[in-house]
C-alpha cells in the first residue's frame, strides 16, 4: 500500500508516480461464462454547451489570505450563514492553530452565551469531524473519521472502541454509506486526548463534515478480488493524504461552497456507486497508457438528486491527485454560495455547461492540458454484480475473505473488541468497511476458516443473512440526528422482520431508509426507499411516516428511483412493502408457499 510521509506541496503534485500495472480480462471461474471484451460502461454523450459565460463570472470568488481562502469582500453579498460564519474566523484555526483546546476547557453553558464560540461547536468543529447533537443529545457530538477505501486495522478498531465504551449508552459506532467509522457520544473536554490518540493509530477525522471531501471510497475487496480491474487502495489513500495534507490540515480546499464527494473505481461490480459521487475515476486505457475517464457532479439534496455526468476527460494513473486538485479548485473558486440548497457541484456544471465547466478545470490543470475521455473503458457493462457477503477466494492462493453482515451499521464496543480480535486471530489484523454498512475480514488462512464459522460473534454479525437483511440500509435516524423526522435504525430492522414473516423472495432487494430528505440513506439507489417525513394516519393525526421510492438502480445501468407512494405511516408501512415485493420482485406470500409445500 503506498505511504506518504510528507506534506505534498502543490508543486510536488503533478509529479506523483504510481506502480506500473498490467490489466488482463477476467479468467477466474466465478466469471469465465462472461465475455472478455471491455465495454463502454457509461455511453459516452456530447458535451453539454453551456450559455456563453461572461468573463467577470470566471473571476475566482476567493482569495489566499495568511495561508487560508476566504470568499473576497465584493461576493459577499447573498451568501448563506454558513459562509457568514468561516468569513468570521477560518474552522480549520481550531485544528491548524490548536484553537480545539481553549473551546475543550469552557462548559457548555459559556459556549452557547457567546455568539462565536456557539458557532464553534454548531457549525466549525464540523471541519474536525464533530457533529453537535444539540436538538438529542446537548452536549455530545457524533465524531466522523477518514477511512479511504475503508480500510482499518484491529488496533484502530480497539482504540475506537475504548473511546465510545466510556460514554456507556451513549456510545456506539456506526459503519457509514461511504466506507467509514462515525463514532458517538463524544464530549467536547475529551476531543483532543481522542486527536491525539487517533493520530498515534494512524487515524484522523479531520475534514470530514460541512464544506470538505467525503472519505474517498474504493473497492472494498481491493487487492484481494481475483477480478478486479485495478487495486484502488494506492488512489484513494493518496486522495485522501492530499486532501488533507496527510492529516496536517489543507486549508487550500476547505473552503468549499458545499460537501464534495469522490470515489475510485477498480471492481466491473461499481461496488464504489460512482454515479453519486461529484467525482468518480473510471479505470480506462488510452494509447497503451492506463488511466481513468471522469464522472462528475453526482449528488442528493432534498430539492434535487442528479447522477454524475461524463466529463469527457481521461487522466493517466500520475494525473489523479493534479485532476482532483483542478476540480476542487474550479469549484471553490467558481461555486455559489448563497441558497446552500443550490451550491453543490453540479449547480456550477449546469450553469457553465460540461464544456464551460471542462474548460475551468483544464485551466487549472499542469501545463493547462487534459485529454479528451477515452473510449477504452475497462468496465464490462453486463456484469453480473457479486455478492461479497460470506466466504470467497482471494485472489492469493490459499486465502479467502469473509464478508459478515452487520445489521443497519449499528456496532457497539464489544462488538469491535470482538471484531479486532478475529481480525488478529484468522486473518491480518485487517478490516474492510462497505458502503451498504457492512464489515469484511481479508486475509483468512483457509485451513482456519471453519473455526472462524464457529465464533460467537458471527451469530450477530451473519455472514449468510436473511435475503431481504442482506441490502438493508439505514441512517442514523432520530435517535441521534437532529434533522432525522423519524427513528430508521430499529424500524428498518422491525418492518423487515415483519415483512420476511409474510413474504418469501428469491432475490436480494435493496432496502433503504433515510430519516429526512438529506437522504444520507440514499433511498433514491435502492430498489425500494424509505425516506422519512410526517404523515396523517386514519384520524387525520400525525405521525412518522416514510416516502416510498421504487426502482433505484446501482451498476452499469444506474439510475436513481422514482417517488411511488407519498406519506405512508410506518406503522402502515408492512403491507405495503408486502405488495411492492410481491408485484414487482416476485415474492410469494407465505401462506400460499406453505400451502403449496
Amino acid at each position: 500500500m503506498l505511504q506518504l510521509s510528507i506534506i505534498m506541496s502543490s508543486a510536488s503534485l503533478s509529479s506523483v508516480r504510481f506502480p506500473s500495472v498490467q490489466l488482463l480480462p477476467s479468467s477466474s471461474s466465478s466469471s469465465s461464462s462472461r465475455p472478455n471484451t471491455w465495454v463502454l460502461a457509461t455511453p459516452a454523450v456530447a458535451p453539454v454547451a453551456g450559455a456563453e459565460v461572461d468573463a467577470a463570472r470566471l473571476e475566482p470568488r476567493v482569495e489566499e489570505k495568511d495561508g487560508y481562502f476566504v470568499l473576497k469582500e465584493k461576493f459577499r453579498g447573498g451568501i448563506n450563514p454558513q459562509e457568514k460564519v468561516k468569513i468570521e474566523k477560518d474552522p480549520m484555526k481550531l485544528f491548524m492553530e490548536n484553537e480545539i483546546e481553549e473551546l475543550a476547557n469552557m462548559s457548555m453553558e459559556e459556549i452557547d452565551k457567546a455568539k462565536i464560540t456557539k458557532d464553534d461547536i454548531d457549525v466549525r468543529l464540523k471541519w474536525l469531524g464533530l457533529f453537535h447533537r444539540r436538538k438529542h443529545q446537548y452536549g455530545r457530538f457524533m465524531m466522523r473519521l477518514k477511512l479511504p477505501n475503508g480500510v482499518t486495522t484491529s488496533a484502530q478498531t480497539r482504540y475506537l472502541a475504548s473511546v465510545i465504551r466510556k460514554y456507556g449508552k451513549d456510545g456506539c459506532a456506526d459503519v457509514t454509506t461511504r466506507q467509514n467509522w462515525q463514532i458517538r457520544g463524544v464530549v467536547l473536554p475529551d476531543v483532543p486526548d481522542i486527536l491525539k490518540g487517533l493520530a498515534e493509530v494512524g487515524l484522523t477525522s479531520l475534514q470530514s463534515g460541512m464544506d470538505n471531501v467525503r472519505n474517498p471510497v474504493g473497492n472494498p475487496i481491493a487487492g484481494i478480488d481475483p477480478d478486479e480491474i485495478i487495486d484502488t487502495r494506492p488512489y484513494t489513500n493518496l486522495l485522501s493524504h492530499f486532501i488533507t495534507a496527510n492529516a496536517q490540515g489543507n486549508p487550500t480546499i476547505t473552503n468549499l461552497p458545499r460537501k464534495w464527494n469522490v470515489c475510485v473505481v477498480g471492481t466491473h461490480d461499481l461496488f464504489e456507486h460512482p454515479h453519486i459521487n461529484d467525482l468518480a475515476y473510471m479505470p480506462a486505457t488510452k494509447n497503451g497508457r492506463f488511466g481513468f475517464n471522469l464522472l462528475v457532479g453526482g449528488f442528493f439534496s432534498p430539492k434535487r438528486c442528479a447522477e454524475a455526468i461524463p466529463l469527457d476527460a481521461w487522466v493517466s494513473a500520475d494525473d489523479v491527485i493534479p485532476l482532483c486538485k483542478a476540480v476542487l479548485e474550479a469549484y471553490r473558486d467558481l461555486g455559489y454560495r448563497g441558497n446552500r440548497q443550490k451550491t453543490r457541484m453540479m449547480w456550477l456544471i449546469d450553469e457553465l455547461g460540461v464544456e464551460g465547466f471542462r474548460a475551468e478545470v483544464k485551466k487549472r490543470m499542469p501545463e493547462q492540458k487534459l485529454e479528451r475521455a477515452s473510449s477504452e473503458d475497462l468496465i464490462q457493462k453486463q456484469w453480473e454484480r457479486r455478492d461479497y457477503l460470506g466466504l470467497h477466494p482471494q485472489k492469493q492462493e490459499g486465502f479467502s475473505y469473509v464478508g459478515l453482515h452487520v445489521p443497519v451499521g449499528r456496532v457497539q464496543a464489544d462488538d469491535m473488541d470482538e471484531l479486532a480480535r478475529l481480525a488478529d486471530t484468522y486473518g491480518s489484523g485487517e478490516l474492510r468497511l462497505t458502503v451498504e454498512q457492512n464489515i469484511i475480514i481479508p486475509h483468512i488462512e483457509n485451513s482456519k476458516l471453519e473455526a472462524l464459522l464457529k465464533e460467537p460473534l458471527l451469530n450477530k454479525f451473519s455472514p449468510e443473512p436473511p435475503i431481504l437483511m442482506k441490502g438493508l440500509v439505514a441512517c442514523t435516524g432520530n435517535q441521534f440526528c437532529g434533522q432525522a423526522i423519524i427513528e430508521t435504525k430499529a424500524r428498518a430492522l422491525k418492518v423487515t422482520e415483519e415483512v420476511q414473516r409474510l413474504v418469501a423472495v428469491t432475490q436480494p432487494v435493496r432496502m433503504h431508509w433515510t430519516g429526512c430528505p438529506n437522504t444520507c440513506g440514499q433511498v433514491q439507489v435502492a430498489d425500494i426507499g424509505f425516506l422519512g417525513c410526517m404523515a396523517r394516519d386514519e384520524n387525520g393525526k400525525p405521525v412518522e411516516g416514510v416516502d416510498v421510492f421504487l426502482g433505484g438502480r446501482i451498476g452499469s445501468d444506474s439510475h436513481l428511483g422514482e417517488l411511488y407512494k407519498k406519506g405512508v405511516p410506518c406503522k402502515n408501512l408492512v403491507p405495503v412493502v408486502v405488495d411492492i415485493l410481491v408485484k414487482h420482485f416476485g415474492a410469494v406470500p407465505r401462506e400460499r408457499e406453505e400451502a403449496e409445500d
